[in-house]
């Protein structure tokens, strides 16, 4: 997730806590949307093996990790997961992991093109998608760098 738009920039789905799919997504997110500054995860062991670490300094990305228990560091992300699990997951009961992932796919589209501030003022709210769009095009006119892109990111897994 880019901390900046919070939008949702790569994302994969495993039943296992190995690090392989956490890997691949990061590999995503970077042939996608380039190197961050920064990278921040908490310290789950898929996250702090080597296999994790290495692409991270591979890329010159500066790793962050949250403190044990520090679920405000990464409150962005704790909430998107909450939206996830209460919005679509505990009311599904998927038949295969094939089934969860297409059906989790679909909401993370719809996230990213349909989410909603939780205050309730959409008029001052952009979507991320939405959001990205308005950043890139007022990049281009000098106003705002987006983040998530070169030496100004922050993602977030």
């Amino acid at each position: 997730m880019d901390w900046f738009s919070r939008r949702v920039l790569s994302w994969s789905v495993s039943i296992t806590m190995e690090a392989a799919f956490c890997v691949e997504a990061l590999e995503g997110a970077l042939a996608r949307h380039g190197n961050p500054q920064i990278f921040n995860t908490d310290q789950g062991s898929q996250f702090t093996c080597h296999s994790f670490t290495d692409v991270l300094v591979e890329h010159q990305i500066a790793i962050s990790m949250d403190g044990r228990g520090s679920w405000r560091d990464n409150v962005f992300l704790e909430r998107f997961w909450r939206s996830v699990k209460y919005e679509e997951v505990y009311l599904r009961a998927y038949d295969s992991v094939d089934e969860a992932r297409a059906s989790l796919s679909r909401y993370i589209h719809f996230y990213k093109r349909a989410s909603q501030h939780p205050s309730g003022h959409l008029e001052k709210f952009l979507s991320p998608s939405r959001h990205e769009s308005d950043s890139v095009t007022a990049r281009g006119h000098g106003r705002m760098e987006r983040a998530g892109h070169g030496a100004e990111g922050l993602f977030r897994c």
